[in-house]
């Protein structure tokens, strides 16, 4: 909180847009309103899909 009393968050970890969830809970915790917002490297590597397949191999 900076001495005019503007609050400045991060979240750090998610992935995607399971940030945007976040704002609205700070908003409603603080009795506040976003006034700007930006998205961090973690939401683009939320958007990439990783897909990964195992297959049992049977050798002789």
């Amino acid at each position: 909180m900076s001495s005019e009393g503007v609050v400045s968050a991060e979240t750090r970890g998610l992935l995607g847009d399971r940030c945007l969830d976040y704002v609205t809970v700070l908003e409603d915790l603080l009795a506040a309103q976003t006034v700007s917002s930006a998205y961090t490297a973690d939401h683009a590597r939320g958007a990439a899909t990783v897909h990964r397949e195992e297959h049992d191999v049977e050798r002789a």
